[in-house]
This record gives C-alpha cells, structure tokens and sequence, in this order.
C-alpha cells in the first residue's frame, strides 16, 4: 500500500535542499519561493526505493507564518522526516512541528540533521546529543538520528537506506469503501481544465467516477488522473493524486473542500471531539474560546465549548464541541490540529468522535456516551452512536462516517446486535437503524400511554392508529411508530381490532349513571330514526351537558349504534341501514335519483335529506352526477 513521507522542522534548516538532494526534485515551484529561498506553499515529490517501490513526499515550509500550510501537508503523511540543521540544533519550529505532527496522530519517523558540512565533529556530537535528548519525550524518542549534507552528498545514501527500511516495514491502515481526498492546489491546465491535487486519505478513484466537493454539494466527473505526473486509470489511497475534474471551474473550488463519492459524506456546523492541550501551552484553554480549527487541508474558525468545565489545562484532555459558523465534513477518529487565536500557536489537538453532533447543553446525560466514543470498540461505538442519535436513528451511510468501520464489517457488527437486540433496523428502504434500547422504551412508554388512557376513557374500546400517531407518536417518524407498533402486536402487547388498537383484556366499562344516560340516548335516536335530536335538543331533554353526553355519543358510534353524519347531527345505526335497503329497492329499477326522488322515499325535509344524500356518497354507496345520484357498482 502507498507511503507518504512527510518533512518537519524549522525554517532554513535545509528540507527543501534536502528533498532535492534525495530526489533530484525542487519541491520549491513558485517565483517568490526562488527568489526569496524560503518554501512558502507545499511541495510535492517522489522517491523510487526500488522497482517496486515508490514513496510519496511531501514537504512543508517552515516560517511560523506559514504553520497553517505545513498543518495541511502534514495531514496527509504517514511518517515524518525531521530535519534539524547541524550549526542551529533545535528551534521553535522544529518543537511546534514535531508537536504537531504528535497531535495528528503520526507515531513513526526518522531524524535528518543537516548542514553537517557547516560544523566540526565536535560540535555535531554536541548537537547530537543535545537532539537525541530533545527527542527522548516525543514518538521519536528511538528514531535514527542521522547526519546528512545535501551539498556533499554525505550520508545521503545511507539516509535513503533508512527511508527505504522504514517506507517497508509501515503498513498504513487505510479504508477501501470510503474515497476521501483533501484537496490543497486548485489549478487550471491549458487543454484539460480544473485540475485538483491532495493525498487521498481512504478509497479508490477511477476515471469516469462520479464525485461530490462537500461541503457545497456540487457534483463533478473523473475526466483524468495522475500520479506523481504519471497518467493513471486508478488511484489508490496514501497517493498524492491530481484529478482533471468535469463541469467545475476554480472559483467554484477551495483548498479545504474534501472530494468524496456521493451520498457519503454529511455536513455539519457540530463535532464532538476528544481534545487534549498541549503539555507546553503556556495557559489552558477557556471555554467558548475563539481558535483557528484546522482539519485536513482546511483552516477555519471556530469556538469550542466544554460539557463538563471552564477551563482545559494543560496536557489536560475532556470532551468538547467544536462549532463553525459555515458546514463541515468529517469522520470519526479524524485527527485536528487547534491554533490560538492571537498570537497564532498550537495549542490543542483532537480527534473527532462524532462528526454529526447536535448542539447539547453543559453537563448534559450525553457527556457520559460521549467520554466512552473514543475508546470504545466496534460493537459499543455502533450502540452509542444509535443511542446519541435518539429517534432519529441512523442511517447506513451515516454510521459508516460515525465510525471509520468498513462498510462489510459494519454489516457483520449490525447483524451481530440485531440478533441481540441491541439494534433495530426500522427503515428497510433508507436503511435506517435506531438502538434497540431505546426501542424498549419506546414500547413501554406506548404501553403506559394505552393503560392512561384506557383509565381516562373508560367507555372507549380503544383508539384508532391516527390518534395514537398524533397523540403519544408524534415526535416519530411513520417508520419508527410502525415498527414499535408491530412489535407490541408481535408481542401480544396490545390487540389490534380492525381499526382500533387497545391493551389485551380491555373491555368497555359504564358507570351505573352513564348506562342509564346511553339506554336514554339510545332510545332517543331509535325514535328519532332519520328525523333525529340536534344534540341541543338533546342536552335539553335529558338535562346533560355536552362534556357529559359527548364521551358517551362517541362510545355508541364506536360501538356502531350512532352513526355521526356532522358535529351536530347523529342518526340511529338501524334507522341509516334501513334506508340503504329502500335505496337499493329503489336503484333496482331505477337508473338516477333526483332529490325529489329522495323526498318522494323517505318524507324528509332538506334540513335531513341534504346531509344524508352527501353521507351516502362518502360512504361511497351512491355517486353523484350533476343534480342526481347513481348507485355504485363494485
């Protein structure tokens, strides 16, 4: 798999000179970088160590102003070549690089100490020693140190030999199902057009493949590919890689944007992040500090904000937020490098730990999920994820960015905690999974819903799926309120009546003075038959009130004994099927029923024969065709 080698150290301690030497590449290409003999941009060469050998490297400039440059190289590399001149020894750009590159995750490399042609034997023992001491407390504490002059040539050979033993024994851990490229050189090519240039983090790219620039959602086509200048069908992950891009022009693109397949990757303005100040931060870090937030080759500002205190001291590490003002996109474990504000210093490095956070409140129930994610396996990252993600759930794709797991051990984790329990696949067409903890609170809570309000309602028989959608449902999504729904069914939780849902042995129960009122009520409509009561006339007769009566009326249609036909008009159950049967005598010889045909059957007056005729076609039992009706026919 591909090795990138990356360089680190102060400014004027010979990278540059260095690569060359190694190379026979100048990785400085722009005017003012020749003319004023400093690298102030990223440079970019090869190394072929063998036939089947060949090491990318990228060099990075070594002003302290331009830190934020070697921050967007040093993201893309696997190990570090620090380079310390000789006549300086260590500087403060050799600390902050090396710092650096600590935070970003990098735990290999090896020392190049320069100018060795400058000094006498004496003196680069003394700088040996006074390194190799420097060094005792960083990942390069055991890393050859080894004295080198890029104008003699001196130990040139023996530092490729180094390179070469290293750029073998590194197996970079890089995912194939996620193609992710940070992009650091937006540029035009006479005959091509835009051209792109990074290291990819993950993935494969092929030439036709289609390919999203996020955070801006505009979509683009692989017109060309090239690897270290030579033209390539496919790239693989690790390799500096120049993509011709199809439709995009280059003010439409950014360095910082990330070029990744559709569908993959999802914007956001919050991360959750493990972060950690640097031992040597000369304060700690306040919280909603204002700081220069840099991840991959992107610069941004931004505020952090602490769940669980006021101030992050030194070499101190905890949970925070990380909020920008504009999207962006990341994955879990995604290492960051922290700035200050003012002066411009590192001060902090993070991992990402959600990069779909949501914004929570300080010493939140959440704080204690979120200090699990970073050091959590597969099958536990998965189940906090889906556990922060709540009802909403979490869709595939999500969960791949939310945990760095390969799409085909995601399917085996997922299948493992379905069996469990622990997991629940609600959303079979967008592959939508929500924690199978929550899914048993949500089934209790939907059973102690249904014992409140069979309590509540004693003469309903149950409640319809509607009701229950907008009542205890409505904060879930249709998917979800089905699944929780089916599985109480499954369960023999609750019954499922036709069209009604109740608890298992519910049953109808009327105190002695309501099953008085209904035998009323009943009697009342029976005798009314299609000229019935308005519920005024009602209330009146039977000296009720409407928020005594109306429970009871609902209950009788429940039951099928009322049929409501308006908020003011109910009709006796018997009185409306009886008229069914004259309509179908009448529609047995006859084609069309007029309205005076209606008055000419029944006797009714329009203040009832109106509102039956319209009841009737809703029931869908007749038609109308301008001022008649027809029967309809199955």
């Amino acid at each position: 798999m591909p090795v990138i080698m990356g360089t680190a150290g102060h400014i004027d301690h010979g990278k540059t000179t260095l690569i060359k030497a190694l190379t026979g590449i100048n990785c400085d290409r722009l005017v003012e970088e020749k003319k004023r003999g400093i690298t102030i941009e990223l440079g970019f060469a090869f190394l072929d160590l063998d036939t089947d050998l060949r090491l990318g490297i990228i060099d990075v400039p070594g002003h302290e102003k331009f830190v934020k440059n070697m921050v967007a190289g040093a993201a893309g590399i696997d190990f570090a070549l620090l380079v310390i001149a000789a006549d300086e020894g260590v500087m403060p750009q050799t600390r902050e690089h090396l710092e650096i590159c600590t935070l970003l995750g990098i735990k290999t490399g090896l020392v190049a100490l320069t100018k060795t042609d400058m000094v006498d034997e004496e003196w680069l023992e003394l700088v040996t020693e006074d390194v190799a001491s420097y060094l005792e407390s960083t990942f390069l504490k055991d890393a050859p140190i080894i004295p080198v002059s890029a104008h003699t040539g001196a130990s040139i050979d023996e530092l490729k030999q180094e390179i070469t033993r290293l750029t073998r024994a590194f197996k970079p851990k890089r995912r194939s199902d996620l193609f992710r490229l940070p992009i650091d050189r937006v540029f035009v090519m006479k005959g091509y057009g835009t051209v792109v240039t990074g290291t990819s983090f993950s993935g494969k790219l092929k030439v036709g493949q289609d390919l999203v620039l996020y955070p801006s959602g505009l979509t683009t086509k692989v017109r060309g590919l090239q690897v270290h200048g030579d033209s390539q069908e496919e790239a693989e992950a690790g390799l500096r890689t120049a993509i011709n891009l199809y439709g995009l022009e280059k003010a439409e693109i950014s360095r910082g944007e990330m070029l990744a397949q559709p569908d993959s990757l999802f914007p956001s303005t919050v991360w959750d992040l493990e972060i950690t100040c640097l031992p040597s931060a000369k304060k700690g870090i306040k919280h909603r500090t204002q700081v220069h937030f840099h991840h991959g080759t992107r610069e941004i500002l931004a505020r952090l904000y602490f769940l669980d205190r006021d101030n992050l001291e030194p070499g101190e590490t905890a949970v925070c937020q990380v909020r920008f003002e504009t999207p962006m996109v990341g994955v879990y474990g995604d290492r960051c490098i922290i700035r200050s504000f003012s002066p411009l210093q590192t001060i902090a490095g993070a991992s990402i730990i959600n990069p779909l956070g949501r914004k929570v409140k300080r010493f939140s129930r959440d704080l204690h999920i979120l200090e699990t994610l970073a050091s959590a396996q597969e099958k536990d990252l998965v189940i906090h994820q889906l556990e922060l993600a709540g009802t909403g759930g979490l869709s595939f794709a999500k969960l791949r960015i939310m945990t760095d797991i390969e799409s085909k051990a995601l399917e085996k984790v997922l299948q493992t905690l379905g069996g469990r329990q622990q997991a629940f696949l609600v959303d079979k067409d967008q592959r939508i999974y929500v924690s199978g903890e929550l899914v048993l609170e949500l089934c209790d809570q939907a059973i102690a819903f249904f014992k409140t309000f069979h309590r509540e309602n004693p003469m309903r028989p149950g409640l319809s799926r509607g009701e229950l959608a907008s009542t205890w449902g409505k904060d879930l999504s249709p998917k979800l309120f089905h699944f929780v729904l089916e599985r109480l069914n499954k369960q023999e939780r609750i019954v499922v009546d036709q069209e009604l849902l109740h608890l298992p042995g519910h049953k109808v129960s009327l105190a002695s003075d309501q099953d008085k009122l209904r035998r009323e009520l009943t009697a009342l409509y029976q005798k009314g038959g299609l000229t019935p009561p308005t519920l005024k006339v009602v209330q009146e007769t039977l000296d009720v009130s409407a928020k005594d009566i109306l429970p009871l009326m609902r209950h009788l249609v429940e039951e099928n004994q009322l049929i409501k036909i308006s908020e003011d008009l109910y009709f006796d159950a018997r009185a409306i099927q009886e008229l069914r049967t004259v309509l179908t005598d009448f529609f047995a010889t006859r084609e069309e029923l007029t309205p005076a045909d209606f008055k000419d059957l029944t006797g009714l007056s329009r203040k009832f024969a109106i509102p039956l005729l319209e009841f009737m076609d809703k029931q869908k039992f007749t038609v109308r065709i301008g001022n008649s009706r027809k029967m309809r026919r199955q």
